[in-house]
C-alpha cells in the first residue's frame, strides 16, 4: 500500500498556484525557495507525475498538476475540518452575511453546510439585497461580511471568482428576432443593465426596458416566459434558457467578479474562517485573476467551462 499524501506538500502546491510564483509561496509557507523546490520534487516522485513544465522562462502546471489541485484543495479543506471538529475552542457567536439573491440560490447552500460543518455554534444572519444595498449595509456597520458583484466604485473587496455575463433568452420563444428588443433588468445602478445597455447603444440596437427588479426571480420569468431578454451571469442560468452570441446580434459583456466585502466586526475571526469557506467554495469553479506578476503561468490551467452562444440550458 501507498503511502498516503504529505499534507506540507501539498499545501505548498497550493500555495504556489495561490500566489503565481514558487518564490511568493515560499514565503507564504516560511520556507526558503530551495526547500520549497525539493518539497515539489517530493510530491512529483511521490505522484509519479510531472506537475510543473517549463515554458520559457515560466513554470506552467502540466495536466497532472491541474488535476491534482482540486484534489490538494479537497484535503486540506478537510484536515482543517476535521481539526475544527475536535477543537473545544471552537468558534463561536453570530455573524450577519448578505449576498444577492441570484448567489444565494447557487452558492449559498454549500457555503453555508460547509461552514456550519466546521463551525457547529456559529449562527448565520443572512440578507439577500442587491449589491448596492449589500454595500451600504457593510459601510453602515449592518454586515459583517458580503458576497458581491465587484465593482470599483463600490469600493474594496476580494474578487473570488469570475464567469461570463452572457445574454439570455427563452429557448422556447423567438424573443431575440424581434425588432425592438424587450429587456429586462435589475434597477438602474445594477452594473450588469449598464454594462448590457452600453453594448446595445453601441450597436445602435432598438430595445425597450419592460421589467425592471432587484429580484433574480423576477428576471428569470420575464426571460423563461419568453416576454423579455436580459443578462445573467452564468452561475444565474436555468433550464430552459438559451445563451445569445455574435450570430444573433449580442456583442460581448464584460465578464462578472464576485466579490467579498468585509464589514467592521467584533468577531473578525469568524469573518476570516467564512470567508476563507466561501473562497474555497467557489474556487473549484472561478478562473485565476491574472493579475498577479511571477514566473507561474495562470492561462495555462485556466479552464472554466463556459456558456456558449446558442447553447441551451437543459439543467444543472
Amino acid at each position: 500500500m501507498k503511502a498516503p499524501l504529505d499534507l506540507d506538500q501539498l499545501q505548498t502546491f497550493v500555495s504556489i498556484v495561490d500566489t503565481g510564483s514558487f518564490t511568493r509561496a515560499a514565503e507564504a509557507v516560511h520556507r526558503t525557495q530551495s526547500a520549497v523546490s525539493m518539497q515539489m520534487r517530493r510530491l512529483e516522485e511521490r505522484i509519479g507525475k510531472p506537475l510543473f513544465e517549463k515554458d520559457g522562462r515560466t513554470n506552467r502546471l502540466t495536466e497532472e498538476g491541474d488535476r491534482l489541485l482540486s484534489y490538494a484543495r479537497r484535503l486540506l479543506f478537510l484536515n482543517r475540518e476535521t481539526l475544527a471538529a475536535f477543537d473545544d475552542r471552537r468558534l463561536e457567536g453570530t455573524i450577519r452575511i448578505g449576498t444577492p439573491d441570484d448567489y444565494a440560490d447557487r452558492f449559498l447552500p454549500e457555503i453555508m453546510a460547509r461552514f456550519a460543518r466546521s463551525n457547529p455554534r456559529v449562527e448565520l444572519t443572512v440578507i439577500c439585497e442587491p449589491t448596492p444595498g449589500l454595500v451600504e449595509h457593510i459601510k453602515r456597520g449592518n454586515l459583517d461580511l458580503a458576497l458581491v458583484t465587484h465593482s470599483d466604485a463600490h469600493g474594496q473587496s476580494e474578487v473570488v471568482r469570475r464567469e461570463p455575463l452572457l445574454w439570455v433568452t427563452s429557448a422556447n420563444h423567438a424573443t431575440h428576432e424581434q425588432n425592438v428588443l424587450p429587456m429586462a433588468f435589475g434597477r438602474p445602478n445594477c452594473i450588469w443593465r449598464r454594462a448590457a445597455v452600453d453594448v446595445l447603444d453601441r450597436q445602435n440596437r432598438d430595445y425597450r426596458i419592460l421589467f425592471t427588479s432587484f429580484s433574480a426571480t423576477v428576471i428569470t420569468a420575464a426571460v423563461l416566459s419568453g416576454l423579455a431578454i436580459s443578462v445573467l451571469p452564468e452561475c444565474a442560468l436555468r433550464p430552459g434558457m438559451r445563451v445569445l452570441g455574435d450570430a444573433d446580434g449580442f456583442g460581448a459583456l464584460p465578464d462578472c467578479r464576485i466579490g467579498i466585502m468585509r464589514g467592521q466586526t467584533s468577531r473578525p475571526e469568524i469573518v476570516d474562517a467564512l470567508a476563507r469557506h466561501i473562497s474555497e467554495s467557489l474556487d473549484n469553479i472561478s478562473v485565476p485573476l491574472g493579475e498577479e506578476t511571477g514566473n507561474f503561468d495562470f492561462a495555462a490551467f485556466s479552464k472554466m467551462k463556459r456558456g456558449k452562444p446558442n447553447q441551451i440550458v437543459p439543467g444543472w
